[in-house]
């Protein structure tokens, strides 16, 4: 028996790989159809399309809450039609945050941070999903992770006795256990908002001290917004961007257009995902990984990526609770420089900070900034 067909067995299709078809009647029954960007997977039962600008599709559901959207699998070419109720627009809270951080990202990569912006996040209820199209072509590959993968990297990180092992080993654990093989950390400096880079694999030049100030890029927008961000066709998305600023200078809009366009990672990097290191609410860092791979990531590596994060930042903050303990103690002098420690209870992980960068700095023989072949 054929098992049904849902959200979740299609979710390849909601990607942003291949645009889709939203058809929508106005209250006296006037259709339109659009193409949209992208339908974003919310939960086993509802997507949400960006509201953006006051399109026609929008002013139709508002007078008339139902819509026909179409949807294509990037690997098979296979269609599907959702059936779908529209329900609320958020403006605030994690879809919202995690939506706009997304939006955000790709405008900064297509020179047009100021230009648009997401509105609101349109949630809709799909009440069935319906094949439309088959082909015999059968689906790519997936690299699942999986928990077995994620046990053997915890086993890893838990030797580390330093953020400077630490974070050697988590960027040794993603290319040995998920093969991923360009990956770099940067961390936040204390004293100011910019993120450096302090750790990096699989590039030619190892980009330690590049900098990169919040909102600019995927890894400034993951950081400024504290939230991941996963771009996995980044041909579709950022020729979105592209087509977004060609039209914008067509019509004259050109506050907010850059001169250039930033493009962090590698020249030909086409799956990309930023992950912020926290420590409670306080931004540590950013895990960046990318591949020149269309679909690299998924949505399980990303939930892979934000569990070793998110380790990651617990184990910091404990090193930095641990240093500003000792610290407390008479006499006690700083492990790096012997200076007497502060009292400071920052003070311990910005000298840890301080002391990685230099290291790194040493062991790649360079004192200046490296922009890790654009890297970053």
């Amino acid at each position: 028996m054929t098992p049904p067909i849902t959200l979740h067995s299609i979710r390849a299709c909601l990607e942003g790989a291949v645009p889709a078809v939203v058809a929508t009647c106005s209250g006296d029954g006037t259709p339109n159809v659009s193409y949209i960007s992208e339908v974003h997977y919310v939960d086993p039962g509802h997507v949400a399309l960006s509201y953006q600008f006051f399109s026609k599709t929008r002013q139709n559901v508002l007078e008339n809450p139902r819509a026909t959207v179409l949807v294509i699998h990037p690997d098979t070419g296979a269609q599907y039609k959702l059936a779908a109720a529209y329900l609320r627009t958020e403006d605030s809270g994690p879809l919202f945050e995690c939506m706009k951080a997304k939006l955000a990202g790709i405008a900064s990569h297509a020179g047009m941070t100021g230009v648009f912006r997401l509105r609101g996040a349109d949630v809709y209820r799909v009440d069935s999903v319906t094949e439309v199209y088959r082909t015999a072509l059968a689906p790519a590959a997936t690299s699942a992770s999986s928990l077995a993968q994620l046990r053997c990297c915890i086993e890893r990180l838990s030797a580390a006795s330093d953020l400077a092992s630490l974070l050697d080993t988590l960027l040794d654990s993603l290319r040995d256990v998920f093969d991923i093989r360009h990956s770099m950390v940067l961390m936040r400096e204390p004293a100011g908002e910019a993120l450096h880079t302090v750790a990096s694999r699989g590039y030619t030049a190892s980009g330690v001290g590049a900098e990169i100030r919040p909102g600019e890029g995927v890894i400034g927008t993951a950081a400024l917004a504290r939230t991941p961000i996963r771009i996995a066709h980044a041909t579709s998305e950022f020729g979105y961007g592209r087509a977004m600023r060609e039209d914008a200078a067509r019509f004259g809009i050109t506050a907010g257009i850059e001169d250039a366009i930033p493009f962090p990672g590698l020249p030909e990097s086409q799956s990309q995902v930023a992950v912020p290191i926290l420590a409670g609410e306080r931004l540590l860092g950013v895990l960046f990984a990318e591949s020149t791979e269309t679909g690299r990531f998924g949505y399980d590596e990303e939930d892979a990526l934000v569990v070793l994060a998110s380790y990651v930042g617990t184990v910091a903050a404990m090193l930095e609770e641990d240093e500003a303990t000792d610290a407390e103690k008479p006499g006690r002098s700083g492990p790096r420089t012997g200076a007497t420690w502060s009292a400071d209870p920052g003070a311990p992980l910005r000298r840890e900070r301080q002391h990685l960068r230099r290291r790194r700095i040493h062991d790649q023989g360079c004192g200046r900034r490296d922009p890790v072949e654009a890297a970053v």
